[in-house]
Parts: C-alpha cells; structure tokens; sequence
C-alpha cells in the first residue's frame, strides 16, 4: 500500500497528544480522595470490567482518529480484478496443407466449426478478432463482439502458399494495438515498459496450425514481442501422422505433394517432425508468454481445446485509491464509541 499524499501522516502526531490530554482530565477530575487500609479492597471495588468500560470508548476514538487520518493520505493499492474487457484474437493457419482430409471434411473445415463453437460460446462483453496466416498475415476481422460479423470471417477462410507462423502472431498483437494504446504495434519500433513478473494484459491469442515456419519472421522471435506486452498466446498443434491423406478444399483436389515446392516438404510440414508439426517450437512460444501448448488431432479434441482456454479467468491488475475504506472504517469506530460511551456513562 501507498500513499498519494504522505504527508497527512504527521495528523498521527496528534494521537499522542490526545492521549496525555485524556490522562490530565482523569487527574483533574478527582476531587477527593478516601484512604483505605488495604489495596486489595480497592481492586475489588474496581473490577476489571469497570476499567473496560470507562477507557473502551476513549481507544475506539484513538483508533477512528488514525483510521481517518490515513484516508486523507489517499492510500492506494493494487488489486487484480476480473478482465471486463477480455480480447482473443484467433490466429488460424490458412495454408494449403489445411486442406488435408485426414479430419474430415478437412483440416480448415474443422478448424471452422470448432472456431464457430467458441466465439458462439464466450460471453457478450468478450471482444474476439480473427487473422488469418499462410504465406503472409492478414487481420479477417478486428476485435469486436459482434458475433455474425466474426461468423462471416470465419466461414469465408481459404487457403493459400506456404506457413508464416512468425507472422500470424505478429500481426495478431498489431490488431490488439488498434484497440489498446498501451500495446504498441510490433511495426512501431516503439517497446513498453515490461510488466512485472506474472502480470497478463487481458489478452490472449490463440495460434492454430498444422505445419512449420516456412516463411516471415520466426516465431520465437515474434513470441518475444507478445511477452513484453503482456499477451499470453495459446498455441494448438492440428492434424495427424496420416500425412499422405488427399487434399480437398473446395475446387481445389490432390494429393500431399502436390504444393511441396511451396512448403518445403509438403503442404506445410516439414521432414523430421511428427504429424509435420513444429510441436517443439508452439511450445516454446506458449512458455515464454505465459500460455500453453495444446495439440489435436480430430474434430472432438480441437473443439475440446477450444472449450478450455481460460477466456473467463483473465484478469487485469489495476492501482485503486481505498481511501473510502479507511474514511468507513473511522467513521464507524466513532459511531460505536459514542454509542457505548452514552450507554456505559449516561449523562444523567
């Protein structure tokens, strides 16, 4: 806790002196004095509770003092509040090794419908935007909460050349510096400050794909630029070992090896990794902002992901003045010592 006005803390002065002013009255008020022959007569005529009782309210008013002085200090705090504002951003991979059939009717058709479940299943405040990424990025759709709008982008995917993972992040943090002036674009060449150690702007993005990096910045080095915003980023891994499954998107029909000169070893993948996905490198993105690493391989598991992701445990950390707290609780402590000064010492 702090203080905006610290200096309102040197009123605590004032407690001391109200207390040796409290003494002096209590002397000034005995006007006589009785001799008794034994103390411990005296202790028996004033118990313990008599002595509560005469001093109680007199502590509760000392109490209520510093509480009021405190709140003129304007203390603040930081708490950390549910996200009212939450953002996702779906990044989905476009490219043509989506049009694999190894999940039927396809990988993107797939990818779609658990993509329609999500957005239709998150709450009316939660804002989501699309971007789609094959050989470049493109923002589908900005943030928005207008889910027939994000329907619209979602079913109008196709497919195109080659992989940029790298890209698809990128340009996923450039859609949420359009609506958040404290994220800067990744293109501005300007960084924020970092937050501190586990504090998470109420952003996610969640990065879906079935191959490897062929093409645009690294996606490690794009993960660089999510984590010193703040921007957690859920990576899923889709698809199969069937890598010899056909392709079928739309008019468009073939075999696996059909793009290889474009994704250098086929349809997105890539030689040396299992079901053709860079398993190793989504996980690495996920750790280094804060997210996690999710993999599928049918229609079931990805809607499963999807589900999952901790879109209503988002959360931002905000600086709150609490002066009213301590403003209340002074203001009861007074109320409750006047009320047992007047029900212990009635004035008549």
């Amino acid at each position: 806790m702090e203080l905006l006005w610290p200096g309102f803390l040197y009123g605590l002065a004032l407690i001391p002196l109200l207390v040796l002013v409290y003494i002096f009255v209590l002397r000034r008020r005995r006007p006589f004095s009785v001799r008794f022959s034994s103390l411990s007569l005296v202790r028996e005529a004033v118990g313990k509770q008599s002595q509560i009782r005469r001093h109680l309210p007199f502590v509760l008013f000392l109490l209520a003092m510093s509480s009021l002085v405190l709140a003129m200090g304007r203390p603040v705090t930081t708490v950390t509040l549910p996200a009212a504002n939450a953002t996702v951003i779906l990044s989905i991979d476009v490219s043509r090794s989506m049009c694999s059939t190894d999940i039927q009717p396809n990988r993107l058709e797939a990818a779609k419908s658990a993509a329609l479940d999500f957005i239709e299943s998150q709450e009316p405040n939660v804002q989501i935007g699309v971007v789609a990424f094959a050989g470049y990025a493109v923002v589908v759709q900005e943030p928005t909460t207008d889910r027939r709008l994000l329907e619209t982008a979602i079913q109008n995917l196709t497919t195109a050349r080659r992989t940029a993972i790298g890209s698809g992040l990128l340009t996923s943090l450039e859609a949420l510096s359009e609506i958040d002036d404290g994220i800067p674009s990744p293109f501005s060449g300007v960084e924020p400050e970092p937050l501190p150690e586990g504090e998470y702007a109420p952003y996610m993005v969640v990065l879906l794909t079935d191959g490897v990096n062929t093409v645009g910045p690294e996606p490690l080095f794009a993960a660089e630029f999510a984590k010193t915003r703040g921007v957690r980023v859920y990576t899923i891994g889709f698809g199969t070992d069937q890598n010899d499954s056909p392709m079928n998107c739309g008019g468009f029909q073939g075999g696996p090896n059909d793009f290889s000169q474009f994704f250098f070893g086929g349809g997105g993948g890539g030689g040396g990794f299992r079901r053709g996905i860079d398993e190793e490198t989504l996980k690495q993105v996920a750790n280094m902002t804060g997210g996690a690493y999710f993999a599928a391989s049918s229609t079931g598991e990805l809607q499963d992901v999807f589900r999952n992701l901790p879109v209503q445990l988002m959360t931002i950390t905000e600086t709150t003045e609490i002066s009213v707290i301590f403003a209340a609780v002074g203001a009861a402590l007074i109320i409750l010592a006047i009320l047992l000064s007047m029900l212990w010492h009635p004035l008549s």
